[in-house]
């Protein structure tokens, strides 16, 4: 019986042992994770914008006399840029990570089927 190139043992390991080295380091992860310190630095960053603005334009402790500031709030307006472009980047990472996921997923499900197809799995 004539094997064909796509049912040789020798190939199919080969694509497995392949497969296998691909697999071996998941880059999806890194990506979640720099997009989890990412958005927790989003999230801080909104904190200190809703911060800043509330001790511009909130209301005052009782008893408290406010300050009326002149000039334009810097600070609420950096830290609004801020808290913005950590919280794009962050879904930037999110998106990256979820798009490596779904090519990792199907090379492992290709792996597994590799593994049925040459007996290693028992």
């Amino acid at each position: 019986m004539v094997t064909t190139p796509a049912q040789d043992p020798a190939a199919l390991r080969a694509e497995h042992d392949a497969l296998a080295a691909r697999l071996e380091i998941r880059r999806s992860i890194d990506h979640v994770r720099r997009g989890a310190y990412v958005g927790f630095a989003a999230l801080i960053g909104v904190g200190l914008a809703v911060k800043l603005g509330w001790d511009r334009w909130g209301t005052p402790a009782p008893g408290v006399a406010r300050k009326i500031p002149t000039g334009p709030p810097v600070f609420f307006y950096l830290a609004v840029v801020l808290a913005a472009v950590l919280a794009v980047l962050a879904v930037r990472e999110a998106l990256r990570a979820r798009r490596l996921m779904r090519d990792e997923d199907a090379l492992f499900s290709r792996l597994l089927a590799l593994r049925g197809l040459l007996g290693l799995d028992h």
